[in-house]
């Protein structure tokens, strides 16, 4: 189970089948929504049997104190302790997942896959098409497990802070950058989590919901790669949203249409409009 830029999603009969051999892997469930509720009670209602839920407020990010945004990436030694009780070691295959749309799972695969971690994979589709697979689910709050030896390594992923951004509005060439928050958020027209409305002037909406198809699977690659390589969007473009979180979906899209390794924006629009003196664009870009 090694990441290829084609091989970094798992589907629900091939994670069945995996589970069940000499070696199977780690299964890390990140139930979580931006407005709430909670993800633990849903995934105590039923996960794929052996997961783990991750919390991704306490785990996947560092504290909001007013600098990173609402979801600062998480401190290295508190990331990869928070992994090691999750049973992830170093050479265990590990497979994510969230509810469906894999929004909060991209957030765990690009966290450990920056942290060096080689053989990550997301469950496209989530627990949705576990169910949907028609196989078994466990109930209740999973059964503890032996502490893994993960060791953190963070930085093989490629990141701009906010004044890199901003320095990049005033060159000749800027990269291509990328919000993938709704369109609503992205014009300007609702904001409801934080205090500015409205996008980094040039920056192109490409939300990452319509990375997926209706039943919450990622689209072919071929479709993928056509559809960004249409908007301008290479290895070199930023990608951004609300927080840092959703980003990471349209990272793993991007390297599912054999774009690698495009850069986050880990702060995002809430990083952005922490300093006034950030421009800012509202509705749609020509």
């Amino acid at each position: 189970m090694n990441e290829s830029p084609m091989n970094v999603l798992i589907d629900a009969p091939e994670l069945a089948r995996a589970l069940d051999s000499e070696r199977p892997p780690v299964v890390l469930d990140v139930r979580w929504n931006l407005m709430g509720p909670p993800g633990r009670p849903e995934y105590e209602a039923g996960h794929v049997p052996g997961a783990q839920w991750v919390d991704l407020e306490h785990a996947l990010s560092g504290p909001a104190d007013g600098a990173g945004g609402r979801h600062p990436l998480p401190d290295p030694t508190v990331f990869q302790q928070a992994m090691r009780q999750l049973g992830v070691s170093t050479d265990s295959p590990v497979v994510v997942c969230d509810a469906a749309s894999s929004l909060a799972a991209s957030r765990l695969w690009w966290l450990l896959t920056d942290s060096g971690h080689a053989d990550v994979r997301v469950l496209d589709g989530g627990v949705a098409a576990w169910r949907a697979a028609g196989l078994p689910v466990e109930t209740g709050p999973g059964a503890p497990v032996p502490e893994g030896d993960f060791e953190a390594h963070p930085g093989q992923r490629r990141v701009l802070q906010g004044e890199d951004v901003r320095a990049e509005l005033t060159r000749d060439r800027p990269r291509t950058v990328v919000d993938v928050r709704a369109a609503e958020r992205y014009s300007g027209a609702v904001e409801p989590m934080d205090p500015v409305a409205g996008h980094i002037p040039g920056a192109v909406n490409l939300p990452s919901m319509t990375n997926l198809a209706a039943d919450g699977t990622f689209l072919d690659p071929e479709v993928l790669a056509a559809r960004y390589a249409a908007a301008g969007v290479d290895a070199d473009s930023i990608v951004y949203c609300g927080s840092g979180i959703t980003a990471a979906h349209t990272l793993l899209a991007l390297r599912l249409a054999g774009v690698d390794d495009a850069y986050l924006y880990p702060g995002s629009w809430s990083d952005w409009v922490s300093d006034p003196s950030r421009p800012v664009a509202t509705g749609e870009e020509p």
